[in-house]
């Protein structure tokens, strides 16, 4: 059974609601199709009528003591504050996910799931029962869910403050990340931004990541309230992901296949790209997209990074093999379906060929450096 607010929630104490807003996008994950919001969309979660009361002045939403940017305004209806759930889960570093035929949503962050069909009573938290103070519903084309019972699974506390017919949510966030290297925290994400404060990030510091915004930004909030963005690459923090990795790995790939046709030159210098030997074009990619500073040849740079079985390979892992009399002597960067991207020979310089035949008789090792 949820809690009540403390006596500031004036009349609100059970109603206190939040629409989660869902992309009408067709076909799009996590969105809510287009259809008659009477039906819910699919007829089979009915929504009950509502009756939207004006509110003098508007409602606003404050989230640690500032304004909260919604998709749409908040309402009060059938004295019910309704919210845009979905940017304050969002702002709370939770994910969301819709699924359609059940009409359902899963909100995970960290160890939390909770998982809400629209319409039931109940909700379940990590596997346990939670009662709502009303019944979710989907009305005009978006569903509506209790913010009570989802602000205590994110372990907020959420006051109605009626006297300025505003919504305050204080968040209880961990701060998980520690800062590798120090960095800006900046505006958007773009290295070309405004930065937010003129210091740098320390080292040591400690940030919560909001999301993953793409390959080379993550979205993080500061234990002194700040907002914005900060670089994703493994130098600067000691986020990881497998997600991330996936993206990092794509990034790396396309820059890597830039150079393809790129002709081959033993002993090349990895201060140019017009020719390149194995390791400094491993060199060059993963410096270039990822800062990621390597040793200058093959036999150092498998000593990087942690070693993979090649049941565990995965995009963005360097292959390692022997060559010219060596234990190791030559180096590629694994790209997926059994493929590597490298360059070995002047006919062919940079391309991409099959992980098999004489490479599976010549492997040595797999070092995995993101």
């Amino acid at each position: 059974m949820t809690k009540p607010f403390n006596n500031k929630t004036l009349g609100l104490t059970w109603l206190l609601a939040a629409s989660l807003v869902l992309s009408a996008q067709a076909g799009t994950a996590g969105a809510e199709p287009v259809g008659d919001p009477a039906l819910g969309a699919s007829g089979a979660v009915a929504a009950a009528p509502l009756i939207q009361t004006a509110s003098k002045g508007g409602i606003t939403i404050e989230l640690d003591g500032r304004p909260l940017q919604t998709e749409t305004l908040p309402l009060l209806v059938n004295g019910s504050v309704l919210l845009p759930i979905r940017d304050v889960f969002e702002a709370l570093g939770a994910k969301l996910a819709w699924d359609d035929t059940s009409k359902t949503v899963t909100a995970t962050r960290g160890q939390m799931t909770l998982v809400y069909r629209i319409g039931d009573p109940t909700a379940q938290l990590n596997g346990q029962l939670l009662t709502l103070p009303v019944p979710g519903q989907i009305a005009d084309g978006y569903s509506l869910v209790p913010l009570r019972f989802v602000s205590e699974a994110l372990g907020s506390d959420v006051v109605w403050d009626g006297d300025h017919h505003t919504v305050r949510i204080t968040s209880a966030f961990t701060y998980e990340t520690t800062i590798a290297w120090g960095v800006n925290l900046r505006s958007a994400p773009d290295a070309g931004s405004e930065t937010v404060g003129e210091e740098l990030l320390p080292t040591g510091s400690k940030l919560h990541v909001v999301r993953e915004a793409g390959a080379l930004w993550l979205e993080v909030r500061t234990p002194d309230g700040r907002s914005g963005y900060v670089s994703a690459k493994p130098k600067y923090t000691d986020y990881r992901s497998d997600t991330l990795a996936d993206k990092q790995a794509d990034e790396l790939i396309a820059y890597g296949k830039t150079f393809e046709g790129t002709p081959y030159e033993f002993g090349a210098s990895p201060n140019q790209t017009k020719t390149f030997d194995c390791s400094s074009f491993v060199n060059r990619v993963y410096e270039e997209i990822l800062s990621i500073e390597l040793p200058r040849v093959s036999y150092d740079q498998a000593k990087e990074g942690t070693e993979v079985s090649l049941d565990q390979l995965r995009k963005g892992d360097l292959l390692f093999f022997s060559a010219r009399g060596l234990d190791i002597g030559h180096v590629g960067i694994y790209i997926g379906d059994n493929q590597i991207l490298h360059t070995y020979s002047k006919e062919q310089g940079v391309h991409i060929e099959a992980f098999d035949g004489q490479w599976k008789k010549r492997f040595v090792t797999a070092r995995r450096v993101f």
